[in-house]
């Protein structure tokens, strides 16, 4: 080994360190999200002032990550803005509110373990849409992550009646509505970078939100939000929206995509804690076996699919 290895080996192992902690804090503060929309949920708010006041705080974080990742580049055409309108109505806006608003029927655990299914639909409708091909083991890891959601969600049918049905569905179509972003971002991806793109559709995506508030209240309403609410609101939108996507890009720089992802296993795990500890949310048998299932089905999952074919 030469001196200039021996000497690059710590650097290696720090940076692989460094990225695997970003990782983990990224996809703990994304599942501390749904956390916190509880708790504002008890001080009397709805989905629709939740999430406007979520995007309204992290609006001008957004707009700066765009900027700062479109400096020195070429503007967009009216094609590529188009697309960021699109895509940050389906990926981030429609998809937030449909979560928050299925965070009012079903606890945070289930929430996070129908989210974690996004892989799964991804590879779906590239199925139905571009006709790739599934494998087996992909089926077999599929099996198992839905076998897992249907076993707490039918705890939680049980416990709640059909309020549970309709949380689920709403949440189910969230997750739908951010693969269907992740399809057909791939081409703008390559053309502004994914940090560009996703400052520009989640400003897009915030101004929708805030347009979607003044169009169905009346302005004289924010008077009355508990200042409790705007805490929450503030918190979630610093710790648990903004600073997740700026960890993860930087994990992905150091470790790859591949390791990020199976850091990210954690994030269900942790929202789960948080629910028992936090939320009071009933910790038994059912939820533990459904989130091994869910996860265990991911990691099969995800590592066949990335595994070379030929």
């Amino acid at each position: 080994m030469s001196s200039e290895q021996a000497l690059s080996a710590p650097a290696v192992s720090k940076g692989i360190a460094g990225g695997l902690l970003l990782a983990t804090l990224g996809a703990v503060a994304f599942s501390g999200k749904a956390i916190i929309v509880k708790l504002g949920y008890r001080y009397g708010a709805d989905a629709v002032l939740l999430l406007m006041l979520r995007m309204l705080f992290a609006l001008p974080l957004f707009l700066a990550m765009a900027w700062w990742a479109g400096r020195g580049k070429p503007p967009l055409s009216r094609r590529d803005w188009w697309g960021v309108v699109g895509l940050g109505f389906c990926g981030y806006y429609l998809s937030s509110y449909l979560d928050f608003a299925g965070l009012q029927y079903i606890t945070a655990s289930l929430e996070r373990l129908i989210l974690y299914l996004n892989p799964t639909l991804v590879v779906v409708f590239g199925w139905v849409v571009y006709k790739r091909a599934i494998t087996w083991v992909q089926l077999a890891g599929m099996g198992l992550s839905y076998c897992g959601v249907l076993l707490v969600f039918g705890h939680e049918l049980g416990a709640q009646g059909s309020h549970a049905a309709w949380g689920a569905f709403l949440v189910l179509a969230s997750a739908v509505s951010y693969a269907v972003y992740l399809i057909y971002s791939g081409e703008m991806v390559r053309r502004l970078g994914s940090l560009r793109l996703v400052g520009l559709a989640t400003s897009v995506a915030c101004l929708f939100c805030i347009a979607q508030y003044f169009v169905v209240r009346d302005v004289a309403s924010l008077q009355a939000v508990p200042h409790e609410v705007l805490w929450l609101s503030l918190l979630n939108a610093l710790l648990c929206t903004a600073a997740p996507v700026l960890m993860v890009m930087m994990a992905i720089e150091r470790i790859g995509p591949g390791l990020t992802a199976q850091t990210g296993m954690i994030g269900p795990l942790s929202t789960i804690l948080m629910g028992v500890w936090l939320l009071d949310e009933d910790f038994n048998r059912w939820m533990l076996a459904g989130t091994v299932l869910v996860v265990g089905g991911i990691l099969l999952f995800t590592r066949m699919a990335r595994k070379p074919q030929g």
